[in-house]
């Protein structure tokens, strides 16, 4: 198993327990951003920087990552590739995508998309909360003692 982290948006608390969970259970952890990105020294976690532009972290992490890999993503698009291909998918805020609710996920955020394009003025994603922290560090925790 590898860790893949779609690292432009992921709150840092999150990265830090992905970085405690390389380090603790010796699993490859890769951050994907489009700029270069501090991280811990440790032959388990390194970073790749892809060029700037639309999807291009996206496309680079679904195009690496193997089945049985897990990806810590906010964006429902790549979750989709993500579980399509056999992988697994976790937002940063505990939620584990799955080819259950994944459907769903994407057809919401399509909507979404939609009434922006209009004009309406849909609100952002809430503020991260430690609640939000809590709930990724027990799904994390869930999914590694499976494997």
């Amino acid at each position: 198993m590898k860790i893949w982290i779609d690292a432009d948006a992921c709150p840092g608390e999150v990265k830090e327990i992905l970085y405690k969970v390389a380090r603790k259970r010796e699993i490859c952890v890769t951050l994907v951003a489009n700029m270069s990105l501090h991280t811990p020294a440790s032959k388990y976690i390194d970073s790749v920087v892809v060029k700037a532009g639309t999807d291009v972290a996206d496309t680079y992490i679904a195009d690496h990552t193997q089945p049985g890999d897990l990806v810590v993503t906010a964006d429902i698009p790549l979750a989709a590739r993500i579980v399509d291909a056999g992988a697994v998918a976790l937002d940063p805020r505990g939620e584990l995508y799955s080819e259950e609710n994944i459907g769903a996920r994407l057809q919401a955020r399509n909507l979404m998309d939609q009434l922006r394009a209009t004009g309406m003025d849909t609100a952002g994603p809430r503020p991260f909360h430690p609640r939000d922290k809590q709930a990724f560090a027990n799904q994390l925790d869930r999914l590694l003692s499976r494997s």
